[in-house]
Parts: C-alpha cells; sequence; structure tokens
C-alpha cells in the first residue's frame, strides 16, 4: 500500500525560535506557528478557529529560521509529520506529534528579523532524516543570503 507524509502550512510564529544542538552538533530550532481558518456559519456569521502548530527544523535550515525569524512572522512551511513517544520518570506515558520542517518560505516584504526584503524559498536537501541536511545556503552568511 502506497503512503504519503507531506504538510504544507502558512502561519505566523507563536514564539521565537529556540535554536539548540544535538551532541553531534547538528542544528535544531523548534518554534510554534498559528494557522487560521475562517468560513462562514449559519445565518451569515463569520466563524474563525486557530490551529496551533509545533514545528522542529535541522540543520541549515534551523540557524537560517532563527536568525531571520521572530514571534509573529509570517511562514510557509513545507514538511513532514512526526509521532514521538516516551515515558516520563514516574511512569506516565506521552506523546506529540510534530512537523519536521522541510522547506520554508518567507512570507510578506521585511517582515522578519535581520531586515529581509522580499519574500525567499529555502531548499535544502533532505536525507530523509532529518538531521544531515546540506543546502543551497550552506556557505553564505547572514549578510550574503539573497533575500
Amino acid at each position: 500500500m502506497a503512503s504519503l507524509n507531506k504538510v504544507y502550512l502558512m502561519g505566523n510564529l507563536t514564539r521565537d525560535p529556540e535554536l539548540r544542538y544535538t551532541p553531534s552538533g547538528t542544528a535544531v530550532a523548534s518554534f510554534g506557528i498559528a494557522v487560521n481558518r475562517t468560513w462562514t456559519g449559519q445565518n451569515s456569521e463569520k466563524k474563525e478557529e486557530v490551529c496551533f502548530v509545533d514545528i522542529n527544523a535541522f540543520g541549515r535550515r534551523a540557524e537560517v529560521i532563527n536568525e531571520y525569524f521572530s514571534k509573529g512572522n509570517p511562514i510557509f512551511i513545507e514538511g513532514r509529520l512526526q509521532f514521538n513517544q516516551w515515558e516520563t520518570k514516574d511512569g506516565q506515558k506521552r506523546s506529540v506529534l510534530r512537523v519536521v520542517a522541510e522547506n520554508f518560505q518567507f512570507i510578506g516584504s521585511g517582515s522578519a528579523k535581520g531586515g529581509g526584503g522580499d519574500t525567499g524559498t529555502f531548499h535544502d536537501h533532505d536525507t530523509g532524516e532529518g538531521n544531515q541536511q546540506s543546502g543551497d545556503l550552506d556557505d553564505l552568511s547572514g549578510e550574503e543570503i539573497p533575500f
């Protein structure tokens, strides 16, 4: 049976990205976004709901997101779902469903921290594991990034 795990989301960051590094030196950025949905209900009543999504980005992608995005900035994410389960020290079972960002795009003009400019897309060539990437922006300093 064929399967597909692909997610496309556009929303605003709900908090500043948190950058950390794994013991092997891979950058990991964790952040959340809010995705709004509006519709017209019965009696022409306008309704809105918000979905809050936790997102992880790895490698150079994580470093770029940490450098150029902050709370409130709009972002377009292309990624995949990742489900993690664990047991706490007191024996309680926990789980979380997150999105692993595989690509992202700046939305809007000049809204990202660091100045920004026009919209831009970051394409990274993923190994499939989400922890060893090399992308188009690997060798660029922050001032050389073209968006």
